[in-house]
């Protein structure tokens, strides 16, 4: 929508007067038609902008989670951090709801992982929890307590979700429908998960077999009928002969989900845990969890690929490897970022064009050559299950 400016509708609404009446400013035919030209203009102002709020694409965050909310579709809310948190000495017993400070936040003791380890969540939402080391010290005093320290993060927090992600989700939710267990229904479970950065949804782990291969032959029940094997053996024969026979083996039902963090580095096992518990908990298959009755639920995460880079540099004046190594190394790891980022929908693939470019841009280096990945002068591709991982740069000397 076109909006029309004060000048314009004043000049449009003199032009419709005779020319044979006096229009000049300080008339009374201008100053009767200049305040009203002044309302039209803000009246064009806001129906532009309401006519904005109208639509997904252009709607503020306001309004658009109001027009989402219609698909059912509503913010992810920030999640809290939980990080593992190790004590010394190890004899010394942390209690379930202890708390800690480290810097400006607040973790408290949720449950002990191990002998002088501890899992803590952090009491504000957000990324602020999100800390990999710092000193825990306590709140309340604890008898014998020396030391702590955080050890790692376990389940990455995150915002509340942002403005652009949730335009995304809403007209995603057009493209492809989320039912019954398909890809979409997994996505979306999934990752509302918090702590969930990314999923790849596999079927059947045991996908190359025929199911019309597991029903018995002739051959196999002339074998089965010559058994003479009693007990265990052969309640657990007759079990699997009987099933396979009315055809209830299948290798339907059976879904593998391979997750990453929120920050798109490799879940944690207490992640991968909690996801599984979520989606599919023992008994698994009988519908407890997210996941539809009679589906078979198996959470991993990705491996980690190494990603080491070598190269020889030509700097500017005043410039050294040494000196500009961290910015070196930033680059690198922004690179791996984005191709965990995009993992979902693309096979990684490290390319020594697109490091070379990204080098490039350091303030300091004038060319590089003789760029190597992992000892070889040949991009690195990766299986839909890996993710690289940053590793080193060294300069060839």
């Amino acid at each position: 929508m076109t909006v029309r400016t004060y000048e314009e509708i004043l000049q449009s609404m003199l032009d419709n007067v005779s020319d044979n009446l006096d229009k000049r400013e300080g008339s009374v035919i201008y100053d009767a038609d200049a305040p009203a030209a002044a309302e039209l203009a803000k009246m064009s102002i806001e129906l532009a902008w309401m006519l904005e709020q109208a639509f997904a694409d252009t709607a503020n965050r306001e309004y658009l989670i109001r027009r989402a909310a219609e698909r059912n579709i509503t913010p992810r809310p920030a999640t809290a951090a939980t990080i593992q948190g190790t004590f010394t000495p190890a004899t010394v017993s942390i209690p379930t709801g202890a708390r800690f400070s480290c810097d400006d936040l607040n973790y408290v003791v949720t449950e002990q992982i191990s002998t002088g380890n501890y899992q803590l969540q952090c009491e504000t939402a957000g990324l602020a929890g999100n800390k990999y080391s710092g000193m825990l010290i306590p709140i309340d005093y604890i008898a014998g307590l020396q030391n702590g320290e955080i050890a790692g993060i376990l389940i990455p927090g995150e915002d509340e979700e942002s403005t652009e992600s949730l335009r995304e989700r809403y007209f995603d939710s057009f493209r492809s429908l989320a039912f019954g267990g398909n890809r979409q229904d997994y996505t979306e479970k999934v990752t509302a998960i918090g702590g969930v950065g990314a999923v790849k949804v596999l079927r059947a782990w045991n996908q190359s077999i025929d199911p019309e291969s597991m029903v018995p032959t002739s051959a196999v029940t002339t074998w089965y009928n010559g058994l003479t094997v009693t007990g265990a053996v052969r309640e657990w024969i007759d079990a699997v002969y009987e099933s396979a026979s009315e055809q209830l083996l299948t290798v339907g039902g059976v879904v593998r989900l391979i997750i990453l963090a929120s920050d798109y580095s490799k879940a944690s096992p207490t992640l991968v845990a909690y996801v599984q518990n979520e989606i599919d908990p023992d008994p698994q298959g009988e519908g407890y969890g997210l996941a539809p009755i009679g589906h078979i639920v198996l959470v991993e995460t990705a491996e980690e690929v190494t990603v080491n880079v070598a190269a020889t540099f030509e700097f500017a004046s005043g410039y050294s490897f040494i000196g500009i190594k961290s910015r070196i190394e930033a680059v690198i790891s922004n690179y791996l970022y984005e191709l965990r980022r995009d993992w979902v929908d693309e096979i990684p693939v490290v390319r020594l064009t697109q490091l070379t470019a990204r080098l490039l841009t350091v303030e300091g280096i004038l060319d590089v050559t003789n760029l190597k990945i992992n000892g070889s002068a040949a991009n690195l591709t990766l299986t839909e299950e890996q993710i690289p991982v940053f590793g080193e740069v060294t300069e060839n000397g």
